[in-house]
């Protein structure tokens, strides 16, 4: 493995982060109603399960649902209610006041769990994870190797998952969100519902 193999998993990275999708959409509307803080420990939740599952895929865990289709097949079923589930609290929230008192923002700690729930309902994402390694890295990786991928992908998801929640906070981001909130939530829940009823009925 060079650097350059490193350096062309980060680009891939970077445009998986910044793609349309349910991390993003949590992590905006997350940013922009519960502010900064909240938002920054979504994206580390957000940032975690997505290198956990890049763990996996070096692991072998993509081999793994192909030799027990059951596990994968029932990995599925609790990601897409999980999508189903962010889809109807974002629906149904999509007319509802903004709360800015503190008892109306989750802690910290709720927001992280919810960023890790969010990714980690998507299986999909080990065998993204699988096609993207093995496109740019040489067969044959050692377990150093394989344990500085998966550090780098947490370091890249930890820098640049934050950051964004930090962009998505400001006052001219929150102006413009809250002013299409309706909208955007509306949205987001179509989405997201998209997205967890091809994941619960494809096969």
């Amino acid at each position: 493995m060079e650097l350059a193999h490193l350096i062309a998993f980060n680009l891939a990275l970077l445009v998986a982060i910044a793609s349309p999708g349910p991390s993003l959409l949590l992590l905006t509307r997350t940013s922009v109603i519960q502010g900064r803080r909240t938002g920054i420990a979504t994206a580390l939740g957000l940032g975690l399960m997505a290198a956990l599952w890049t763990l996996a895929a070096l692991l072998g865990l993509d081999g793994l649902f192909r030799l027990f289709p059951w596990a994968y097949a029932g990995l599925k079923v609790v990601g897409a209610c999980v999508l189903l589930w962010f889809a109807w609290t974002a629906w149904r929230s999509a007319r509802t006041p903004v709360g800015t008192s503190p008892s109306h923002l989750p802690s910290r700690h709720r927001a992280f769990l919810t960023g890790v729930l969010l990714n980690l309902g998507n299986p999909k994402s080990v065998f993204f994870s699988a096609a993207v390694l093995v496109v740019i890295f040489p067969p044959g990786l050692g377990t150093e190797e394989k344990a500085l991928i998966f550090l780098n992908h947490l370091a890249v998801e930890c820098l640049v998952q934050p950051a964004l929640a930090v962009v998505l906070s400001t006052n001219a981001v929150s102006r413009g969100y809250l002013a299409a909130k309706p909208i955007f939530d509306r949205v987001s829940a179509a989405v997201l519902g998209a997205l967890g009823l091809r994941l619960l009925l494809e096969r």
